[in-house]
């Protein structure tokens, strides 16, 4: 395998600095090239998306609203209800008081929503409008308002990322539906708070198991019930399914809360202060040990042994780890995306023998310091696609396409958003059977990465094929060296099929280093 590129050089690791307060080493650019980060109000949206009956409204410019709209929509490939206050220059100085009154009524006039959900932008928050107590003035004039809860969100885009503001929107749930004081438990009924790398597939998954064992859970929020990919009975301007504001309120009489991701734990600490309903954290449901703790967990929940099923389930991960780790060992991986989505990834790679040789986030996450990797870097696309050179596979969104031709590293598309493959939204990589199907996906990826190194070696070694062709030889190859041509079956040199147009060297790929076109 190769080495990690030399620490040296403006691309190289001179450009990084220590981050304030011991956090990971920050890209010492001085502007972003190729942001990493999603934005925390795209990540809330994304939240409320989860609860049933509701809207959420961008308070900002329409082009705030339009572009994670964009997004949400090219990820799920399904409708997304999503409003905007529809700032201009004029409100923007005077005030967007009149914005937000108009839009909450036509809101709840049109779309009858059970919950709107109202986040801020960076526009609003930078010239500091009160939105509290706005929203109490708004409720005090509207009488019609009484039905509909309106929970505000202050997300930011400088602050944070799409972790940050799917916590910020469930804690914001939480403290506006859910109420205080510690009331009678229900034994057979927990709680799950979910991280935002979680897809609807994951989320089902979870309760699977919790139900496996005789236990009910809510789930807050619950995208498997509302952007699961099914065709709905009837068309609707709000969320198509998700946790009821009732569940969300009875949160309080829950046993306990399986609180999943590090970025969860503020709403985890939250629920627990207000209810007193014990949190009980899960750094990850992904691998073999991870699964074993949420295992471990249900059982002294619900007092049952695991089921034979699961217990079958956990046996075919064994094989399936035993019969994969040939492939990984060694193997040298860059990985890209949100931190908790990179902790699941990451802690599973190096768990089957893989190497991390370079981890980039978009935000200071202070616990993947324990993650087992080369180098973590808190920076964007362009940081990532110099430091991947050399790797054998490089894990990140659709927006990892530019590092990984930089690189010239086959791309394993997996995070948010993943707008150029189908169905990546729901895979399941969660539990047992989910860890084993991801296992089985990456393994085949660095398959795919071999076989296409050793399909260009030959063809540039004028070596016959095994149907008796022969490849180029050394002096019919251009003084540059062998130029690869991208196809969907392999990525070795083939002729350029109508979606993939001829590389050349000016890509900065390597020779004998195609781009295998993986998903």
């Amino acid at each position: 395998m190769s080495a990690p590129p030399a620490a040296s050089g403006p691309e190289g690791a001179t450009s990084v600095r220590a981050a304030r307060g011991g956090g990971l080493p920050r890209s010492n650019k001085a502007l972003s090239v190729s942001p990493l980060k999603i934005s925390a109000p795209l990540g809330a949206a994304l939240a409320f998306l989860g609860v049933e009956r509701c809207l959420p409204c961008l308070h900002g410019t329409q082009g705030c609203t339009a572009f994670a709209l964009v997004l949400l929509v090219r990820h799920f490939r399904e409708p997304i209800p999503l409003q905007t206050t529809a700032m201009g220059e004029v409100s923007t100085i005077l005030g967007g008081f009149d914005n937000v009154e108009q839009a909450l009524l036509n809101i709840q006039k049109r779309a009858h929503p059970r919950v709107i959900a109202l986040l801020t932008t960076a526009l609003t928050e930078t010239r500091g409008e009160d939105m509290v107590g706005d929203v109490a003035a708004i409720r005090r004039k509207h009488r019609e308002l009484d039905d509909t809860a309106v929970v505000l969100t202050r997300v930011p885009d400088f602050a944070g990322s799409l972790e940050t503001g799917w916590t910020k929107a469930v804690c914001a749930l939480i403290e506006t539906l859910v109420p205080e004081g510690e009331g009678p438990r229900e034994a057979d009924h927990i709680a799950v708070l979910p991280g935002a790398h979680l897809t609807p597939a994951d989320i089902e998954e979870v309760r699977a198991l919790i139900e496996a064992f005789g236990l009910k859970a809510t789930i807050l929020p619950d995208l498997s019930d509302s952007l699961d990919g099914h065709v709905p009975d009837a068309w609707s301007l709000t969320s198509l399914g998700g946790t009821p504001v009732n569940a969300i309120k009875g949160l309080g009489r829950t046993r306990a809360a399986l609180v999943i991701g590090e970025h969860m734990r503020p709403a985890g600490a939250l629920l627990e202060a207000r209810t007193g309903v014990p949190a009980i954290h899960l750094d990850t449901v992904t691998g073999l040990p991870a699964t074993d703790r949420l295992i471990e967990v249900l059982t002294e929940l619900s007092g049952r042994p695991a089921p034979k099923s699961v217990r079958r389930q956990r046996s075919r991960l064994q094989d399936a780890l035993m019969d994969a780790h040939f492939f990984f060992g060694g193997t040298r991986i860059a990985l890209a995306g949100e931190p908790d989505f990179v902790w699941s990834m990451g802690t599973l790679l190096t768990g089957l023998g893989a190497i991390l040789q370079t981890v980039v986030v978009p935000v200071d996450a202070p616990h993947l310091a324990a993650l087992p990797a080369e180098s973590i870097l808190v920076g964007d696309l362009e940081d990532l696609g110099t430091r991947a050179k050399g790797c054998d596979l490089l894990i990140a969104s659709t927006n990892g396409q530019w590092p990984a031709r930089h690189a010239g590293v086959p791309l394993f598309r997996a995070g948010f958003p993943v707008i150029d493959r189908l169905g990546v939204p729901f895979r399941c990589s969660v539990g047992y059977r989910g860890t084993r199907d991801l296992v089985f996906a990456l393994g085949n990826a660095l398959i795919e990465s071999s076989e296409a190194r050793h399909a260009a070696h030959d063809h540039a070694e004028g070596e016959p094929d095994a149907l008796g062709n022969a490849g180029a030889s050394d002096a019919s190859l251009p003084a540059s060296g062998p130029v690869c041509q991208e196809t969907s079956a392999c990525g070795a040199c083939a002729p350029p099929s109508a979606f993939h147009q001829t590389e050349d060297t000016e890509h900065g790929r390597p020779a004998g280093r195609p781009q295998a076109a993986i998903g």
